[in-house]
């Protein structure tokens, strides 16, 4: 691709991001459609968040899970970028009008009181930068339609990023070995999903060490007090307007997010 259809797959996204309109996936939109032109993609919207007064307050990491590289036919992660704006409280209202498609998964949060600067990482080097983890449910949210996806197009859609809710019971990585921890994730009171860390990678710090060399590979890196989501420990589930999905984790607490419903969105 050249710069501008690079430029026009980035203004199509952030369009359907305005509008709330999917669009057709980019892969069979534009010929010649590699993985760096998707990482370029995803950079042009970043500077449009970023013009706008945005801030970036961390990386995701996605495709951790076997199923899902399967599905995508791939075998490695992908990465996208955490804008402030998509950080939610818990038990307030989220506006499920907000989202195209939403779906939501939960994550153990990593939070970094160092920075991490591939290529080169560690897994010590990696263990030492985190503060403390806590628990976390990620909306995804696609602005392709139908979930259309390959592995370029959802990289260029900064990785489906949607949202973030944060719990607020911090725990040190001394205090719990991350692959065993065990999660339930409910919906309305009914048990949707159960999974563990090691479905992360083996463990959400080999997702970490994957993530710090893959943007240290492009000039990037992960900040002090930036906010880690290593990848889901179950199956995503869609998200309804008014619903409200807890994740419990083993040693680690619980989190809540609530979503309004589309009549109120102060429901």
């Amino acid at each position: 691709m050249d710069d501008t259809a690079r430029r026009q797959a980035s203004e199509a996204l952030l369009n359907a991001y305005a509008s709330k309109t999917s669009i057709a996936p980019l892969t069979e939109t534009f010929e010649k459609f590699s993985i760096d032109d998707a990482y370029a993609i995803q950079l042009l919207q970043v500077e449009k968040f970023l013009e706008a007064g945005r801030t970036i307050k961390g990386h995701k990491v996605g495709l951790t899970s076997v199923a899902m590289q399967k599905m995508l036919g791939v075998d490695t992660p992908d990465y996208g970028h955490l804008i402030d704006e998509f950080f939610y409280l818990e038990h307030l209202p989220i506006p499920t009008a907000t989202f195209l498609q939403p779906r939501i998964e939960p994550e153990i949060a990593l939070v970094l009181k160092r920075p991490l600067q591939g290529p080169g990482v560690t897994a010590a080097e990696a263990i030492s930068a985190v503060d403390f983890v806590v628990p976390a449910l990620e909306v995804v949210d696609s602005r392709i339609a139908d979930w259309k996806i390959t592995l370029a197009d959802t990289i260029a859609d900064n990785a489906s990023s949607g949202a973030v809710v944060l719990g607020s019971t911090p725990t040190s990585l001394s205090d719990v070995d991350l692959r065993l921890v065990g999660a339930v994730m409910t919906c309305d009171g009914q048990i949707v999903g159960t999974g563990a860390g090691g479905a992360v990678l083996g463990s959400p710090i080999t997702s970490l060490v994957w993530l710090a060399n893959a943007v240290g590979a492009r000039g990037v890196t992960l900040e002090a007090g930036h906010v880690i989501l290593p990848g889901a420990l179950c199956s995503m589930v869609q998200v309804q307007p008014g619903s409200i999905i807890t994740a419990s984790f083993a040693g680690l607490g619980t989190v809540t997010a609530k979503f309004s419903s589309n009549e109120g969105e102060d429901a």
